[in-house]
């Protein structure tokens, strides 16, 4: 990968902090999209006690190019799993946790189950947790939907990851249609619950499609979209290269433009994932609905 700009600089971990999430995550064995997918925050997350946790496994049944995610048979479902997650997050003294899962193509239910547990086991520790999932397609099933939504989560989200045109080559399994026909279902499914998508640029896109994904996700119904910089984890070669480093005036481009459409709150930076300061994406994202 080609020398990072300037804007990607971010402070050292604290080294104790970091240290102590990492325990308390080997401890209830668990795993963490942050680590799993080689995210660039890690460090500043941590820092915070801050990680999206990721359930049903570490290995997953797609195979997209821009992720970092062993792919692979799948491990079977571990009923345990749902309980560690709520005693990690009060082990940590979290106020808000982020779930996302890899791709499980294999189950019946395709993960919604694990993730609808995993919920009831939070609000069960503290009713005061806010939730956040990310999902993947379900294969835009209503029932799996359903019984995720049931479960009571506060934001509900789902990444079309980039622009239509490279979907095909980004998500070969996937399809860009069907995130948007899910995330259209959410919406309409999903009452006060916020729903919430993100993509990544620098793959080869142009500001037009990227402005014309966004108007997408504002027909779809998002609440809450996220647009940062992809970098190539370069994990087994089969991840795209970066094609350009976009600048920050560019994002706040995105930004503007999206907010604009009528998007109630979009979070664009270089340095922007789906879960990046989930929190505050929440309350600012309350907040536009007050105002």
């Amino acid at each position: 990968m080609p020398e990072l700009p300037v804007w990607f600089r971010q402070e050292l971990p604290d080294p104790v902090k970091f240290s102590r999430m990492r325990s308390v995550l080997r401890q209830h064995g668990l795993h963490t999209v942050c680590e799993g997918a080689r995210c660039p925050n890690t460090g500043r997350c941590w820092n915070k006690g801050a990680a999206t946790f990721m359930i049903l496994g570490d290995h997953c049944t797609r195979a997209c190019r821009f992720c970092a995610v062993k792919n692979g048979l799948p491990l079977a479902v571990d009923p345990d799993e749902p309980w560690r997650v709520a005693d990690a997050a009060r082990a940590l003294g979290l106020k808000y946790v982020v779930i996302t899962s890899v791709t499980r193509d294999d189950l019946v239910d395709e993960g919604a189950g694990q993730f609808a547990a995993t919920v009831r086991a939070i609000k069960e520790t503290s009713m005061a947790i806010k939730v956040e999932l990310l999902v993947p397609d379900f294969s835009a099933r209503q029932d799996c939907l359903e019984a995720v939504l049931a479960a009571g989560p506060d934001v509900f989200g789902h990444n079309i990851e980039t622009v239509r045109r490279l979907s095909p080559v980004l998500r070969p399994q996937a399809d860009h249609d069907r995130s948007l026909k899910f995330l259209g279902m959410a919406r309409t499914c999903a009452g006060d619950v916020r729903v919430k998508s993100g993509l990544m640029v620098g793959l080869g896109e142009t500001d037009e499609e990227v402005l014309t994904a966004l108007r997408e996700l504002k027909d779809a119904g998002c609440d809450v979209v996220t647009v940062g910089q992809y970098l190539s984890p370069a994990a087994d070669g089969r991840q795209l290269p970066v094609a350009r480093f976009v600048t920050p005036d560019i994002f706040d481009m995105y930004r503007r433009e999206g907010m604009a459409m009528g998007i109630r709150h979009v979070v664009s930076a270089p340095l922007v994932r789906s879960s990046f300061l989930a929190e505050e994406t929440y309350n600012a994202a309350l907040e536009a609905v007050r105002t």
